[in-house]
Parts: C-alpha cells; structure tokens; sequence
C-alpha cells in the first residue's frame, strides 16, 4: 500500500512536469495507469461492462457456430501480438449481431466486441484484421485506464486502487456503457492504436495495410450508408491520420501477404449479406 501511495505521488509529479511534451505525457499517463488501475480491476471493470451491455443495452450475440469461430480465428494471431506486451490480460472475443452497425470496441480485461456489420462492411480479412489490432492497442496501451484517471481524479482512482472504494469499478463500468466514453478516444489516442494495429496485423501475416483501406471505404461511404456512422463518430478519419499510419508502415518496414477476402464471403454470405 505504501509503496502505492509513493509511486502514485512520483508519477503525478512527472506527470505535471511532462506536461508540456506529448511523449512524455504518454509515458506518464501509462505509468500512472499500470499503477493505479491494476490488470484485476481492469477485468473486474471489463466484466461489469459486459454485464451491462447484456442486461441493459440487451445486445444479442451471434449464434451461428461457423461465424463465431472465423472472427475468433482472425483475431487469434493479432491477440498473440498484444499478450506480448499485456500477458497480464486474458482476451475474450464476442460477436455482436447487428447488421446495421459498422464498428468494433475493446473494453478493460481485454473484451473485443465485433459487430456483424463489421463482416458486411470489410472486403478482405486483413481490412478485420486491422480493425482488431487497432482495438487491442486500446486495450495494451491503456487507453480506458488513462481515460479514468483523466475523468474521475488521481485521488477517486487510487482509493479505488486501495481498496477504499469497492463499488468504484461497478460506477465507472456503468457510466462507461451509458455515457459512451468506452467508445470514445481523443486524436492522439486513436492514432497511437494505428501504430498498434499497424504492428499487430504486420506481425499476424496481414497487410498492414487493411486498416488505412478500411478507413478509406468508410470516408467514401460518409452521409451514404448512415451504419458507418457509428465508427466514423468514435474514430473520426482524415487524410492525416492516414498519411501518418502511412508513414508509421514505411518507416518500421512493416509487411504482411495476406490481403485477400479468405473465407470472408462466405462468412457474409451467412449473415445475409451478398
């Protein structure tokens, strides 16, 4: 506990002091958030959310065996990536069955959240797989911890962290599904899971490519097909933001073969889709 108290009061000294430099911003958010916000309160936060997302948002999970085990099977790789940087985090993989919703989201304790709508909408597994690894750089680099620790006080967190405040994760995990903050990330955060997913998918045999791809689709679709709207609101694109996912490939040399539709039409063709 000591120990705690001491590293969380170091850390938000560098932290005031970093201020001013972005890197070094981040380091200390991260540092704060591995303190403060520990792997088990991240599932017990991750868990919560799921049971929120079942009892009060009623979502309904596909059912079909076959659909299921191919996204799982896609994610598989890209999961083996992140647990290299979070062994501490135990990935589960659910498949939201809404045909109207283009997007996907991670939550604390590693829950990756596919929405059918994503199947319908990628035109080839490396497009997916992109999708995935940039919502398991959320998770790996902890965006949802910093998010909290940015939103409720260093102070409301750390007696969480304490034990203080037993019912805190069950509050923060509500107001994460009603509010929306799960979803959402600000500029710097969503880019720096680009750099993740760019990794991830690389490193999974995919074409790191597939991400910037995707993003591309969805600004051409913007105000045609109100169903991407959902991502485009949570993960705003721009010619920036893609010319510097570019430039993050060319400069680490990422690679990746797999760029072809795989079993994805098949899988679509299950769900209704053409």
């Amino acid at each position: 506990m000591q120990r705690i108290i001491h590293v969380i009061v170091g850390l938000t000294l560098v932290s005031s002091l970093t201020s001013g430099c972005t890197k070094q911003r981040i380091g200390a958010e991260k540092a704060i958030a591995s303190v403060v916000v520990t792997p088990q309160q991240e599932e017990q936060i991750g868990l919560q959310v799921k049971q929120e997302l079942e009892q009060k948002e009623k979502i309904q999970y596909v059912q079909d065996p076959a659909v299921v085990e191919y996204v799982r099977q896609i994610s598989a790789p890209i999961l083996a990536q992140a647990s290299k940087e979070r062994p501490d985090v135990k990935w589960r993989v659910n498949v939201i069955n809404d045909p109207k919703t283009v997007n996907a989201f991670a939550t604390p304790g590693g829950y990756l959240y596919v929405y059918t709508g994503l199947l319908l909408a990628a035109d080839t597994e490396a497009e997916l797989a992109g999708v995935m690894a940039h919502e398991a750089g959320h998770v790996v680099a902890r965006h949802s911890a910093r998010a909290m620790v940015g939103q409720y006080g260093l102070q409301a967190i750390s007696q969480m962290a304490l034990g203080n405040n037993p019912g805190a994760a069950a509050q923060i995990a509500s107001q994460l599904v009603t509010g929306g903050t799960m979803l959402a990330h600000g500029r710097s955060e969503e880019s720096e899971a680009d750099t993740y997913g760019a990794r991830y998918a690389s490193g999974a045999g995919y074409d790191p490519h597939g991400l910037i791809t995707f993003f591309q689709k969805l600004q051409a679709e913007q105000g045609k097909t109100p169903a991407v709207m959902k991502w485009l609101s949570t993960h705003p694109t721009n010619e920036q933001r893609i010319a510097d996912l570019n430039k993050y490939i060319a400069q680490n040399r990422l690679t990746g073969s797999n760029n072809s539709p795989g079993q994805l039409p098949a899988i679509k063709k299950k769900l209704g889709g053409k």
